[in-house]
């Protein structure tokens, strides 16, 4: 038996032990008065209480001034607990839950959870960048309404999920997106979004890259087999011997120019990061004159113009393939009686290297792609002036070691800039640079 049940029986008790003498020796009407009394001041003194009882059950607040007397004490301490206790665990499981949206927000993959009948419950903002969707507007919307891409729709009505969906964004561009759907909750789904456009890149040029390896070193091979086949089966006189055993000895040379650029370009993608040491660049600019112009053999015009006011931190080999490379090329696509400008200059932010030509110039679409393996504007024109197609990847790779960037700017007809970019942390002032020597 309950405390409080035990104390309504004893007030009962005591105002039954105080009317009953008074009905009995004085009146009855004065002992039944006097025990209604009683029962109605115990009736008040609990209605009074129960009334506030009932004001905050219809809107319960954590209010420390909730307290009675007696039973009601108890009970509104109980209450008091109970409701701050509740009002913790929601702000608790309140802070959860924000906290669990803000890392969804922060994924970098997206996120859209859908309901039993592919609806839209939430996405995170990257998701919403991806798909074209506004959760505060979609929110409840069918997914295959708002992405109406045939293979997404073929895809999740399926319902086969053991591999994700590759699909090729349809706002712009080339993104391309993978999307896995997994099943939770019954019928619900959550969709993970991943960006794969840079591997997919990469993917394609590593397929690009093996087809046109094979291609470049199928060519000289076809000749080379075709010369010793034609030498082994047919007696030729001594000059034609000389002819094709010349035309044999190019296409090997060609073939070991390429093997020679690709272990280069190999070396240097796998070399630890290049050294500090202060590269002489009024030597090395004098350097790729005369190489320039011993390429040339006096078709062009070689001009060397350097401002003398600093050197460079770097890995001088790497650096004399990477501009050796961009001076070639202007040399070999620059008709003959052009001019090959071959440039070093300080700048606010660091220093350039450039090299200038009045050459054939390259159309803008290609610009992009120029730093690929064995990209070629015009394959046929490659091939007679004698590139591999991997020298402006070397020169790519090499200034990315350095921090440095590659910026081509070409106009057909009129002539190309090719200009790395150094920043200023590779950069040494002359007289700094003529202490350390």
């Amino acid at each position: 038996m309950s405390s409080q049940l035990i104390g309504a029986l004893v007030l009962a008790l005591l105002s039954t032990l105080v009317a009953v003498p008074v009905g009995y020796f004085y009146a009855p009407w004065a002992g039944w008065l006097l025990f209604c009394a009683g029962l109605g001041l115990q009736m008040a003194f609990h209605f009074r209480y129960f009334a506030r009882l009932d004001r905050w059950s219809h809107r319960p607040v954590v209010d420390d001034s909730l307290e009675g007397e007696g039973a009601w004490d108890g009970l509104f301490g109980r209450l008091y607990r109970h409701e701050k206790d509740m009002r913790w665990q929601i702000a608790e499981r309140d802070d959860q839950i924000a906290h669990l949206f803000a890392a969804l927000q922060a994924l970098t993959d997206g996120v859209v959870a859908l309901d039993l009948n592919q609806q839209i419950v939430y996405c995170n903002t990257t998701a919403e960048e991806q798909l074209g969707l506004k959760l505060a507007s979609d929110r409840g919307q069918p997914i295959v309404n708002l992405v109406r891409q045939p293979e997404f729709v073929g895809y999740l009505n399926a319902g086969d999920f053991t591999r994700p969906l590759p699909l090729r964004s349809d706002r712009g561009g080339d993104r391309v997106l993978s999307i896995h759907v997994i099943p939770y909750a019954g019928d619900r789904r959550l969709m993970q979004i991943k960006d794969v456009t840079q591997t997919d890149r990469l993917d394609r040029m590593r397929r690009d890259f093996v087809a046109n390896v094979s291609h470049e070193l199928r060519t000289p091979l076809t000749v080379l087999a075709g010369f010793l086949e034609t030498l082994q089966e047919i007696d030729l006189d001594r000059d034609d011997q000389h002819r094709y055993l010349n035309m044999m000895a190019d296409q090997s040379k060609r073939m070991e120019s390429i093997v020679q650029d690709l272990l280069t370009l190999s070396s240097i993608e796998s070399a630890p990061p290049p050294n500090d040491d202060v590269v002489d660049m009024g030597s090395m600019i004098n350097k790729l004159r005369h190489d320039g112009e011993a390429l040339s053999a006096g078709r062009h015009t070689i001009v060397a113009d350097a401002d003398g006011l600093c050197d460079l931190r770097g890995s001088e080999p790497e650096l004399v393939s990477a501009f050796g490379n961009l001076v070639a090329n202007a040399v070999r696509y620059t008709p003959a009686g052009g001019t090959v400008r071959i440039k070093w200059k300080a700048m606010p932010q660091g220093a350039e290297f450039a090299v200038e030509d009045t050459g054939i110039g390259i159309e803008a679409k290609h610009i992009p792609r120029l730093t690929e393996r064995f990209y070629r504007v015009d394959r046929g024109r490659s091939r007679d002036v004698g590139g591999t197609g991997l020298g402006l990847a070397i020169v790519k790779h090499s200034l990315n070691r350095h921090q440095a960037q590659l910026e081509i700017k070409s106009t057909p007809g009129v002539g190309s800039r090719f200009a790395a970019k150094f920043p200023a942390n590779r950069v040494v002032l002359i007289e700094s640079s003529a202490l350390h020597k």
